[in-house]
């Protein structure tokens, strides 16, 4: 079996002192596999991410990490554990170019990254050649799609063994949206495990290795792809109000 790399378990977290956005969660992330999380907008799901990154402290449950608690960890020192965020909304610098974004994480770990910051700048240009071109642009001055881009680039470089990816593919145009997914299986194939939430329910459920369902602020269904084919497809249709 894939080793395990992230564990929740019963996880509770909310942002005001009486009112819990998450109830008892728990689930899991494999390296080199997707796990999905999927429900209806107000489900939580980016409530989860924010949980496991620290900007939101659990009240209660296990947070875990190759075995490890990292409820106490601060956000900004995760990446040394080996653990990248995407979010929803750009986390790139405006008036810094491409390049310059796509190095900063590298650049302030200069001594665990000294030797192989260079190969891997050239490397990610050749996998996002649309960057190469605007290296120099200031990333503000990129399209939604270009952006994204960058963000992908950015984690690429970065290898971590973890990485949680909130709403990757909203805002942008179909064909855009299905070169993010191609990205987010070439991460996995290379041995990441992924937390993926995206509204596109379907290509979640196909790329996923195991698929988890949110609904007001608790798990309500969990399985392998292959479960989402017989009755639990049925329910968490139902559940989502769609038709996929």
């Amino acid at each position: 079996m894939a080793e395990l790399l992230l564990e929740l378990e019963r996880v509770t977290a909310g942002y005001a002192q009486d009112i819990d956005v998450l109830r008892e969660v728990s689930l899991a992330v494999h390296a080199g596999e997707v796990s999905g999380l999927i429900g209806l907008n107000g489900a939580g799901k980016s409530t989860v991410i924010k949980t496991v990154c620290g900007f939101l402290r659990a009240k209660s449950g296990r947070i875990e990490y190759l075995g490890q608690p990292i409820g106490a960890i601060e956000p900004h020192q995760l990446i040394d554990r080996g653990i990248c965020c995407i979010p929803q909304e750009s986390s790139l610098f405006p008036y810094l170019s491409v390049e310059e974004n796509l190095m900063l994480p590298l650049q302030s770990r200069a001594r665990k990254f000294a030797e192989v910051a260079a190969g891997r700048l050239v490397d990610v240009l050749e996998i996002f050649p649309a960057l190469k071109a605007r290296r120099r642009a200031q990333a503000g001055d990129l399209s939604g799609g270009q952006q994204k881009q960058v963000e992908f680039a950015k984690a690429w470089l970065q290898r971590p063994r973890l990485c949680l990816i909130d709403e990757p593919s909203i805002g942008l145009a179909p064909i855009l949206a299905e070169e993010v997914f191609s990205w987010i299986e070439k991460f996995a194939q290379s041995g990441m495990g992924i937390l993926l939430i995206d509204h596109n329910v379907r290509r979640v459920v196909k790329m996923s290795d195991r698929i988890h369902v949110l609904s007001l602020g608790r798990i309500t269904a969990s399985g392998g792809r292959e479960d989402f084919e017989g009755d639990l497809h049925e329910q968490v249709r139902q559940w989502l109000g769609l038709d996929f």
